[in-house]
């Protein structure tokens, strides 16, 4: 054989092998970024997943269902009575009705003229029902305790007629409204007029 046939083969060898080795490192190249985004595609998944757990641990820990209001309770049998043996007009539910509990109470004296007896009272329905007693018969004191009115007919408690009002200043509350002798007293609250008549019955 020829050196000049040998030089080709060699020649034509070393292409090949050169070709192969190019193929190699092509190859070598793209697994190497192929590997590089999954891994960048993995980590961010992965992140994701780390913030949600995270999150969520967050809520469930600060998370607190909110209790129940329960309103608490007063004593007022005593300063009702206390007003009475002042003002013999002043009236109190005797008995309260059912599950319905004072959350407030107030007598101003007669030096803090003119006299005004508040009993504040919560249904069981968690409604409000407020009682307001004053020695004055006139505008000022029903406009001070109830704001803008509109009549909306009567109810009959016990026989007696009381005048219905709507709170044009509060949503969704009532007044029943009586004045005579001297005393103006207003039953008023959100629990709706049947609550309201309920508890204008047990005054006494």
């Amino acid at each position: 054989m020829s050196s000049t046939g040998q030089g080709a083969r060699n020649e034509a060898a070393a292409r090949e092998h050169a070709q192969i080795q190019a193929e190699a490192n092509e190859y070598r190249q793209a697994y190497r970024r192929d590997k590089r985004k999954s891994q960048t595609v993995g980590n961010m998944v992965f992140a994701m997943v780390i913030c949600l757990v995270v999150v969520a641990f967050l809520i469930l820990v600060t998370w607190r269902s909110k209790p129940a209001e329960t309103p608490k309770a007063i004593e007022y049998t005593a300063q009702l009575q206390d007003a009475k043996a002042v003002a013999p007009w002043v009236r109190g539910p005797e008995p309260m009705p059912t599950g319905w509990v004072a959350t407030s109470v107030e007598f101003r004296k007669p030096e803090q003229e003119p006299m005004t007896w508040h009993l504040g009272v919560v249904t069981t329905e968690k409604k409000y029902v407020g009682l307001e007693q004053s020695n004055v018969t006139g505008g000022k004191f029903l406009a001070e305790k109830l704001g803008r009115t509109s009549d909306d007919g009567t109810s009959t408690v016990a026989g007696v007629t009381w005048q219905r009002k709507v709170l044009l200043d509060r949503k969704g509350e009532n007044a029943l409204i009586l004045v005579g002798s001297g005393v103006t007293t207003i039953v008023t609250g959100n629990a709706g007029y049947p609550a309201l008549e309920a508890f204008a019955s047990v005054l006494r």
